[in-house]
């Protein structure tokens, strides 16, 4: 991860260049050479796509397309196409590509394989055509979201404009299929291009950039077959060219830093490709040039070209003409023949501005995409030397494009500071643990890697300058040089380690060292550096320790201040509090305790009456106890002396007292008691009074159910009886109490009516008790999932998890549907048992049919 915040890696870096060795090859979507597979997509679409996209794009077998069956080659051995698709699906999702996305992109490579099958109609002796309207036709025009009109006018008609005038060319057969083909290369690249930017903003590249970045080029590659032909001779000039880039770095630049520095180097030799460059490049007299010339020439031919080429190349040392169409060019890895079959063809590129005009009137957004970017690109071209309009932009051959498109990369990698990883092939067999000795000789003299090595044994690969190296290793130096200059400084330091004089040169702006010469300077600096920082962070801690045990004193002298003023200013606040405490206790302690006092003194007053009352109740029918005390009262009233009574006449009294304070409380237990036993049976009384009320409701609505559905009965049955009555030649009829009057026996005519009124009531019953149960179960599973739902939106609040609860209930939910299904299910089938039971055979008039029918009716539109 830390390394990420250094470095960028763009994709787009590396996909970029690789796709300029694509665009050689992209008329390999239109024509492939024999035993040769078109791109893999098409085969692993054809292949893989699922029942439903298939269905979608109308997709056909391979060898069923015209581009494909060309090659006779339709698979792989050891390759499963189609999950190579799944694996290309898979890498999409990952890479955050939408399902839209996709099957936009499956769309647009469909288009391509049904734009081979689209076919011409000639209409008039000038071999003009127009687009024949069958099944390729109306596929590319639904997937590419036009219309047929619009398809036909872009490939059967080109619009030019000649002196401000608008002119419709019709075109002819070959120049129709010339566009056509040159549509499907166009779409196919810039399909491409986008998956390229799809990747590159899924990967969020480029955010973030630093400043700086890695680049990867895996193009180095030299192609020589037994047939080359149009992409051999792009890809090879391509390696000529960095190949030349690689020389200039290792070769010319090094070697030219030496001499301008002024050091004693002998120059080392190598093998110069600029000649086979020339070959190339040069102007007009060129190979790509003559292809370009040749190229616009409508009645050119690849023979004409081989002819052209060897009547102007034949004196240039790396070009040899060769019978028929075939030359030979010297590159420095070794000759190569090529066949110019086909030369013309893959390099003119023949999509006009009418072609990308279509695509941008398509539905589709992908097509209107590819054209916007088409547009921009030819208005930005930097390939050629001068500024070119959108028609002359659309006129550029494809070598001219790549060649822009090289030079561009080329920019690029001079921009930057290159390193090379050179692959080296052991054998031609392509086989492990096998070692060609002069294969490998022969690939390290072509690539230039002897010279390489040459040169870094004999070079000076670490360089630096004078500023820069006595910067860095000025203060190991013992005396004071701050005064000095570099130069000075840097040869100061060079005699105090002892280096040997040919381990390095003095130059005019830098020093050259050979390999592991820096090395012990590193490691003397580094020892020097540590040394000092050891020190520094002993005094820095020093410092630090003592600045911090100032601090610390004066920190605690601070806080001691602080917490002893706090705790002064608590005190007086908890002094305060207590003081306001202890008053207000002190005075609800007083009011309690004379709260309590008039309450004591309330209760022995009342107590005291009811004692005297009684008392004087008792002793209200001894007369001569009353006369004895208001003698004694008058006696008391009249002498004002104290009267002694007698001790037995008081203990008598003391003891009627006690018997009636006994006798009191036992009164009072048992009307407690009584109480207690009346309470109970009024509690007993209303829940019997609630049971009597809800049994009372509940035999209502059992009623109020078995009156609808006798009701209901009625009337099916007297409807199912009244066309029946009509049409019979026995004529039955039904009285309304349910008796049937007819011929037949009168107690089996007496006897069906009971029978029927039975069963009605036993099925009304069951009906009734699953209706009931239905309508609570579903009223209780709904204020359960009610109550799950407020929970989880935080408007109630209990101790468990919807989530889980919500998961039980669901399945007890599909568990009690299961068995209450179950159950319907017996129920209808005893409905059926019951009607059917008394009836007489199959007769479709018979009472017994007519409930058949009634429960039916009754179980359809009571339960479905």
């Amino acid at each position: 991860e830390s390394s990420l915040k250094f470095i960028s890696v763009r994709l787009e870096e590396y996909v970029v260049p690789w796709f300029k060795h694509f665009y050689s090859r992209r008329s390999r979507v239109v024509q492939c050479a024999v035993g040769e597979r078109s791109y893999h997509i098409f085969y692993q679409l054809c292949a893989g796509a699922p029942t439903t996209l298939r269905e979608k794009l109308n997709l056909k077998k391979v060898d069923e397309y015209k581009y494909l069956k060309q090659s006779c080659c339709y698979s792989i051995a050891g390759v499963d196409d189609a999950e190579m698709f799944r694996a290309v699906t898979e890498a999409m999702n990952i890479v955050h590509i939408s399902q839209e996305d996709q099957d936009n992109v499956f769309a647009m490579v469909s288009a391509v394989l049904w734009l081979g099958d689209v076919s011409f109609t000639i209409i008039d002796n000038e071999n003009h055509v127009e687009i024949t309207v069958e099944e390729a036709a109306e596929t590319v025009s639904r997937l590419l979201g036009c219309s047929i009109e619009d398809l036909n006018l872009a490939l059967s008609k080109r619009h030019m404009k000649v002196n401000n005038e608008n002119i419709v060319q019709k075109l002819t057969l070959t120049q129709a299929t010339d566009t056509r083909d040159a549509l499907a290369k166009a779409l196919y690249a810039s399909l491409f291009e986008w998956l390229v930017e799809q990747i590159n903003k899924s990967l969020s590249v480029g955010k973030r950039r630093t400043g700086r970045s890695i680049s990867i080029l895996d193009i180095y590659g030299f192609e020589s077959f037994d047939k080359n032909s149009f992409e051999q001779f792009c890809i090879n000039y391509a390696n000529e060219r960095l190949q030349q880039h690689f020389n200039r770095h290792l070769f010319k630049l090094e070697q030219e830093e030496y001499v301008e520095d002024g050091i004693d180097w002998a120059k080392v030799e190598f093998e110069d490709n600029q000649d086979c460059l020339n070959l190339f490049e040069k102007k007009p007299l060129g190979l790509l040039s003559l292809l370009d010339e040749e190229s616009t020439f409508p009645n050119a031919t690849d023979l004409t070209f081989a002819n052209k080429l060897k009547q102007h190349l034949d004196t240039n040392s790396c070009f040899r003409g060769e019978r028929g169409k075939a030359f030979t060019v010297r590159h420095y890895a070794g000759e190569v023949a090529y066949d110019t079959s086909g030369f013309l063809e893959k390099n003119r590129d023949l999509l006009h501005m009418d072609s990308i005009q279509f695509l941008a009137k398509c539905k589709l957004s992908i097509p209107q995409t590819f054209a916007s970017k088409m547009l921009a690109q030819s208005d930005n071209l930097e390939s050629v030397p001068y500024r070119p309009s959108v028609a002359d932009s659309q006129k550029l051959s494809v070598a001219m494009k790549f060649k822009g498109q090289l030079f561009q990369l080329m920019q690029r990698l001079e921009s930057t500071t290159p390193h090379f990883i050179r692959c080296i092939k052991p054998n031609n067999l392509q086989l492990p643990a096998i070692y060609g000795q002069e294969l490998v000789l022969q690939q390290l003299k072509c690539c230039g890697v002897l010279e390489v090595v040459r040169i870094s044994r004999s070079g000076y690969p670490t360089r630096m300058t004078h500023q820069k190296f006595a910067r860095r290793y000025g203060f190991l130096l013992l005396e004071d040089v701050a005064s000095q200059d570099p130069l000075s400084v840097s040869v100061a330091i060079l005699h105090q380690f002892n280096i040997l004089p040919e381990m390095y040169q003095v130059g005019y702006t830098k020093l050259f060292f050979r390999t592991g010469q820096i090395g012990n300077l590193e490691n003397t600096r580094n020892r020097t550096l540590h040394g000092v920082l050891r020190v520094q962070s002993c005094f820095r801690g020093y410092q630090a320790r003592r600045h911090a045990s100032e601090r610390s004193r004066g920190v605690l002298a601070l806080q001691s201040f602080i917490r002893a003023e706090n705790a002064r200013q608590s005190y007086s606040s908890l002094l305060r509090k207590h003081r306001a405490a202890t008053l207000v206790q002190k005075n609800l302690r007083g009011w309690r305790a004379r709260r309590y006092f008039i309450k004591i003194r309330k209760a022995s007053v009342v107590i005291q009456s009811g004692i005297r009352g009684c008392l004087v109740r008792r002793c209200a029918g001894n007369v001569d106890l009353l006369n004895v005390l208001r003698e004694f009262e008058s006696k008391k009233e009249a002498d004002g002396d104290q009267i002694l009574i007698k001790a037995s006449f008081l203990a008598e009294l003391q003891r009627r007292i006690l018997r009636a304070e006994a006798t009191v409380r036992e009164k009072d237990e048992e009307n407690e008691m009584l109480h207690q036993r009346l309470q109970q049976y009024e509690n007993r009384w209303l829940e019997y009074e609630q049971k009597m009320k809800a049994m009372e409701e509940m035999w209502q609505k059992q009623m109020r159910s078995l009156q609808s559905s006798l009701s209901v009965a009625k009337k099916s049955l007297a409807l199912d009886e009244t066309p029946r009555m009509s049409d019979s030649s026995v004529e039955q009829s039904w009285e309304s109490n349910g008796n049937h009057v007819g011929g037949g026996s009168s107690q089996q005519l007496a006897a069906a009516p009971r029978i029927t009124g039975r069963e009605m009531n036993a099925s009304m019953s069951v009906i009734g008790r699953l209706a009931e149960e239905l309508e609570q179960r579903s009223q209780v599973f709904a204020d359960d999932a009610k109550f799950l739902v407020e929970v989880k939106s935080g408007q109630a609040d209990a101790s468990l998890n919807p989530d889980v609860e919500l998961r039980r209930l669901k399945q007890n939910f599909d568990s009690w549907k299961k068995d209450f299904g179950s159950r319907i299910r017996e129920t209808k089938v005893i409905l059926n048992k019951l009607a059917s039971g008394g009836g007489g055979g199959g007769n479709e008039s018979s009472p017994n049919s007519a409930k058949r029918k009634w429960w039916g009716r009754l179980n359809t539109s009571k339960f479905s």
